[in-house]
């Protein structure tokens, strides 16, 4: 199983405007799903069969959706390091379909059991969370996770930006319900990588990022792995178990991944396990400050300051 997918290779040949398509089956697993599309391709019919969805305008603006035949318009932003953006819940089963004048849109999505209301959450109410400190600070702008909306059954959605010169993704944490773990969530990894200070993901831009199993696990569930690879704009990384961390931005290069996780939970939850080695890190941004260059976007919605 390949678990780094470089955007050249997710591109459609039969749908010009498809920038990735990851579904429970392509990622051989049961839950987490992902497809990236621009709209100066075209509107955008999908339905959710045995779906629930969260969608997120990327680098689009006067996204027009509608969600079985109730229209919403969503406000959208220019670029990922430009704003923080208005989103939509879109309920199990739905027919969407949606269209704009160009730009990214994602549709993040989770097979699901319950329907549950449509929901349009404006940028102003999107939580922002400044996490970690030092070299370590990063945002982490709360979507659609359990503490910032209860309304999905079971996706889960945040947007984490590292500026240059940090890391994220730290210390390494898993959530595979392996070797004593509780917590069971499959991942996704979209990323965009900026130059200097570009509103969006740049052909340039590049980054490191490391994943590795849990020692005792050698087969199945996708088979071992150590690995620290280069991702570029616009790649994804599955992660279906093991311990990830850092994501790594150079200097020069801000770094944007959209997470998409779900699990086979009864409770939606972004409960991790640290590696224990390097648990002890997070104690020890206590004593340090937090990069003041964060939050980098923001609306008019609240800022929490975390040390976790």
């Amino acid at each position: 199983m390949t678990w780094h997918l470089p955007s050249a290779t997710l591109r459609s040949t039969s749908d010009p405007g498809l920038r990735c398509r990851i579904t429970p089956e392509s990622a051989g697993w049961r839950y987490s799903g992902l497809s990236v599309h621009d709209l100066a391709a075209g509107p955008l019919l999908r339905e959710l069969d045995g779906e629930e969805a969260v969608v997120v305008p990327l680098s689009a603006r006067d996204v027009r959706a509608v969600v079985d035949g109730e229209t919403v318009q969503l406000s959208g932003r220019d670029g990922v390091f430009a704003a923080v953006s208005d989103w939509l819940y879109v309920p199990l089963g739905s027919r969407l379909e949606l269209a704009g004048a160009g730009g990214e849109v994602a549709i993040c999505t989770a097979r699901a059991t319950r329907r549950l209301p449509m929901g349009h959450v404006g940028a102003h109410e999107v939580p922002v969370e400044v996490r970690g400190a030092g070299r370590a600070t990063r945002q982490v702008t709360n979507i659609a996770t359990p503490d910032s909306f209860a309304g999905a059954d079971k996706v889960i959605v945040c947007e984490v930006i590292t500026p240059g010169g940090n890391l994220s993704s730290w210390p390494p944490h898993r959530h595979d319900g392996l070797a004593g773990c509780p917590v069971t969530n499959e991942e996704i990894y979209y990323f965009r990588i900026g130059r200097g200070a570009s509103v969006h993901g740049h052909p340039d831009g590049q980054g490191l990022f490391h994943v590795y199993s849990v020692d005792t696990v050698d087969t199945g569930a996708g088979g071992g792995i150590d690995e620290t690879v280069t991702v570029h704009d616009g790649d994804v990384y599955l992660v279906p178990h093991g311990y990830h961390g850092p994501s790594v931005a150079p200097p020069e290069y801000p770094m944007y991944f959209l997470n998409v996780l779900a699990g086979p939970g009864p409770e939606r939850t972004m409960a991790f396990c640290d590696d224990p080695a390097h648990a002890w890190i997070r104690g020890s941004w206590a004593d340090q400050q937090p990069d003041d260059r964060l939050p980098m976007t923001r609306a008019a919605g609240p800022i929490v300051r975390s040390a976790r």
